[in-house]
């Protein structure tokens, strides 16, 4: 989906000298989260992993909304323990229960080379 609907936003992440993927944050699976992440838009952070997870943090606190012990690969996340953003690029699963707010839609293998300390920005995908 390329355009901006009511309940999916089209996000951009730009990973500093690996490349760009593409996602959506779903208004429906977390929708105060999303709308808290989405106010904060753009924003950026530094990776950290966790098995085939890339988190960072965000300057969001939130507490569990939907919350699920067990993610999808490509789904994107924001874990209330660490106020951070969260993309499971492979078959893991978190720490702790996450509220999922999104999905990769495209260029999911570009987070597999990612590194500890790597930039990571996120902005709407039609901001420059």
């Amino acid at each position: 989906m390329s355009e901006e609907t009511v309940s999916r936003l089209p996000i951009k992440f730009v990973v500093n000298n690996i490349g760009e993927a593409e996602g959506q944050l779903i208004r429906h699976l977390a929708p105060r989260t999303v709308e808290a992440i989405t106010a904060q838009l753009p924003m950026e952070g530094r990776a950290a992993l966790w098995k085939e997870e890339i988190y960072f943090e965000i300057p969001v606190k939130m507490g569990n909304e939907k919350a699920k012990p067990k993610v999808k690969k490509g789904q994107i996340a924001y874990w209330p323990m660490g106020s951070a953003l969260c993309i499971f690029y492979g078959q893991t699963q978190p720490y702790s229960p996450v509220n999922i707010v999104g999905e990769i839609t495209k260029n999911l293998k570009m987070f597999e080379r990612v590194r500890s300390g790597t930039r990571i920005n996120v902005k709407r995908s039609r901001e420059t």
